[in-house]
């Protein structure tokens, strides 16, 4: 079986990775999307941060609004964590988005251990 966005994925945590062998582990999120961000602009990455999207049910949307972190290449929901671990709840957030967002690959990249952890979610 192809992995799907393989070039894209692998792009994205050399990036995270990059990060953090710099800043290191501990910081909260936000520093690392902001570093993040420099990152993509430098390498020219399409990249959409806090990409909005509707929640519909029945028919209606919802009047509160799912927030992915990032959307890279248009793809690829990206969701940057800094705690001690990569938590279920965490996973059950990267499949909503996936849902909602119609794309079919998120990157669950956790800052907040030692060694950077990551995990890939397909539907």
């Amino acid at each position: 079986m192809a992995i799907i966005n393989k070039e894209e994925s692998y792009e994205i945590i050399g990036i995270c990775m990059e990060i953090h062998n710099y800043l290191g582990f501990g910081f909260s999120e936000i520093v690392y999307k902001d570093a993040l961000e420099i990152e993509f602009r430098n390498a020219g990455i399409d990249y959409v941060r806090e990409k909005k999207y509707e929640v519909v049910y029945k028919g209606i949307v919802l009047p509160h609004l799912f927030y992915a972190d990032f959307v890279v290449f248009d793809k690829v929901i990206l969701e940057i964590k800094g705690k001690k671990e990569i938590a279920d709840v965490d996973l059950s957030q990267a499949i909503n988005y996936l849902k909602v967002s119609e794309n079919r690959l998120a990157l669950i990249v956790n800052f907040g251990e030692e060694k950077l952890n990551y995990k890939r979610i397909v539907l």
